[in-house]
């Protein structure tokens, strides 16, 4: 059966046989006032049940995929972080000749309120972003993100992802930097005007990586205190950071 039709089908069926068991019941007790008691009853009760079924369990049930979801995301993010974004972060900051202004804003600590995460992240949407290419080994960032790139593959693959869209964006933007670096052979020769170019693609990473490690940040205090205080001694922010616990 296909379509709809088998669902009209199976609906006459099931209401021929609830009626043929009625008459039944009917046939054996001669008692109509019996049947028409609880026939009105369970129609009655159906209503509480779709209210408690459909707006209290299935709620309940949707909250808790969506939390199971976003934990896996919370994985695959940091995954990122730990084999492509520090390091990442860490080469594009130290080439930002503007960093200083927002540098102490960057340092995050374990006493850090939600608050406090919220106010810097409103304060760094007007930030320029701006990376020295000209100072940059365009030649090196080619090498480590071609040898990240079955890596960044294997995460734009996972299904999890689109549960959130500012990571899925970071990293369509890494890939293609990626891409438009491995395009480039000989790449130590290239005209301003591509310069200029990748100098766009490096600023869009650079501005979302930020605001993502931010983001991650404020998970890993939330949730993983052991994992929050790994982050905090290796802030690609902090000239001063060390995973060293002192």
């Amino acid at each position: 059966m296909r379509g709809p039709n088998w669902q009209i089908t199976l609906g006459i069926i099931l209401i021929a046989l609830s009626a043929l068991v009625y008459l039944f019941h009917y046939f054996i007790f001669r008692d109509p006032h019996h049947i028409f008691i609880y026939l009105i009853g369970d129609i009655a009760f159906v209503f509480f049940e779709v209210l408690l079924v459909t707006l209290v369990i299935h709620q309940l049930l949707n909250q808790r995929e969506k939390r199971i979801r976003l934990e896996k995301l919370n994985m695959v993010i940091g995954a990122f972080f730990s084999e492509v974004g520090i390091k990442f972060l860490t080469y594009l900051s130290d080439f930002d000749p503007g960093l200083d202004k927002i540098r102490e804003e960057l340092i995050v600590t374990k006493d850090w309120p939600d608050q406090e995460f919220s106010s810097v992240s409103r304060k760094l949407k007007d930030y320029d972003y701006r990376v020295e290419i000209g100072k940059l080994n365009l030649k090196d960032l080619r090498i480590f993100l071609l040898g990240k790139r079955d890596f960044l593959l294997r995460l734009l693959e996972n299904p999890n992802i689109l549960e959130h869209e500012t990571f899925t964006e970071l990293l369509r933007a890494v890939f293609h930097l990626t891409e438009e670096l491995g395009q480039r052979e000989d790449i130590d020769r290239l005209p301003d005007t591509d310069v200029e170019h990748l100098a766009g693609d490096i600023k869009r990473v650079y501005l979302q990586l930020v605001h993502q490690w931010l983001d991650y940040m404020r998970h890993l205090k939330d949730s993983y205190p052991y994992l929050f205080s790994l982050a905090m001694r290796t802030n690609p922010f902090d000239q001063e950071s060390s995973p060293i616990v002192k």
